[in-house]
């Protein structure tokens, strides 16, 4: 369990509870959570809200904590491919949120351009040591999104670590360079006795193998030679790693998360796995918050099989039958069927396509398109008073 250091402000009784994920490339959680309350509150005004975006470690995870009460910090730091990029962590007395995507993730890549031989985490590392600086003494690392395949070794950098060759000098970035790996230098690391680091999102696959970082590389821009050279660089890297740290990590469930930045999470920062979006409710208070509701209101871009396989709204949708609230899904396009949503605790969704059938449309047009889609919500699960 993680929980933060602040307990949220109790909600006023009989409220709804939105809670969605971001809809991806067309709105983030937040602007999610926004459209559905100013539609709601056109249609139902006396109805209490409490906005509670959610995300289970991938882009948005900061910013749903923000939203959520933790406090915003932002810093320079190198992005994916070496370039300066302003990254925000989030902070609630000694509990942060650092998000890989953030520093390290698809979306810092220069025109979008891939770069999987040299892509790096180190930007991850430097947020994850300015967040012990501010006194941190649990750490929520989300790992979706990322744009690297080094195995967490541009983390190790950002946090003071040494990777040499033969000779004795630094090694370049990215995950093709670990083949000259010869040495480790981690006399400048931090004192991590005493700091839980919690590993949220991301894949539960091993650092190596067929279903390994580098197997998956090709999310990254990754060909096949490229695949065989990181595989190799990853290989020589948990060699080492594992010597130095004596902590046993490639194998672990999610050692492969984010390019293999799991398995430095995991040797060097001791670290555990929490796949799904269970521990960012714990730490965003979804509980105390969920506690009276008369509704919760999740969803995401599109309710589909992936859905099923520990997307948030389904997260979400077991947190609210736990707290017997009635959980109903908002969403772009919609893949399953009444009997699937049912068994995933869904009672209802709503989604774009149902009022514009146009695709295209409803990307460009999501956030007053959701709003519309509140009225059926208003007059389905909210009658007015002595309605």
């Amino acid at each position: 369990m993680v929980s933060a250091d602040t307990p949220p402000d109790p909600p006023p009784r009989g409220h709804v509870l939105l809670a969605p994920d971001r809809f991806p490339g067309t709105l983030t959680a937040p602007e999610v959570a926004r459209h559905l309350a100013a539609g709601l509150r056109r249609a139902r005004p006396q109805v209490p809200l409490v906005e509670l975006p959610v995300a289970d470690g991938g882009e948005g995870t900061a910013e749903a904590a923000v939203v959520s009460g933790f406090r915003r910090v932002e810093l320079e730091v190198c992005g994916p491919t070496g370039r300066p990029v302003t990254a925000s962590l989030a902070i609630d007395g000694t509990t942060a949120v650092v998000e890989l995507a953030q520093a390290s993730g698809l979306r810092r890549l220069p025109g979008g351009k891939p770069q999987p031989l040299t892509a790096t985490s180190l930007g991850t590392g430097q947020l994850v040591a300015h967040a012990l600086r501010l006194g941190a003494r649990r750490i929520v690392l989300g790992v979706g999104g990322g744009a690297c395949t080094d195995g967490g070794a541009g983390l190790v950098q950002g946090l003071g670590g040494r990777l040499l060759d033969a000779l004795g000098k630094d090694l370049p970035p990215g995950g093709a360079a670990l083949r000259s790996l010869h040495a480790l230098d981690l006399r400048a690391m931090p004192d991590l006795s005493g700091v839980t680091v919690i590993l949220a999102g991301g894949s539960g696959d091993p650092l190596l193998g067929r279903n390994g970082a580098a197997a998956t590389g090709p999310r990254r821009g990754a060909g096949r030679e490229e695949v065989r050279i990181l595989d190799a660089g990853l290989r020589r890297w948990a060699d080492l790693a594992e010597a130095a740290c004596r902590r046993p990590s490639r194998d672990r469930q999610g050692a492969g998360a984010a390019g293999g930045v799991g398995f430095a999470a995991f040797a060097f920062l001791g670290a555990r796995f929490e796949p799904g979006v269970g521990p960012l409710l714990d730490l965003l208070g979804f509980a105390e918050r969920a506690r009276g509701a008369r509704l919760i209101v999740t969803g995401g871009g599109t309710l589909d099989v992936q859905t099923l396989r520990g997307r948030p709204a389904v997260g979400v949708a077991k947190a609210g039958a736990r707290a017997g609230v009635p959980v109903i899904a908002v969403a772009g396009r919609r893949g399953l069927t009444g009997e699937q949503l049912r068994r995933a605790r869904i009672q209802a969704a709503y989604v774009l396509t149902d009022i514009e059938p146009d695709v295209d449309r409803c990307r460009r047009q999501a956030g007053p398109l959701l709003e519309q889609l509140t009225v059926a919500i208003a007059d389905e699960w909210l009658p007015p008073r002595g309605a």
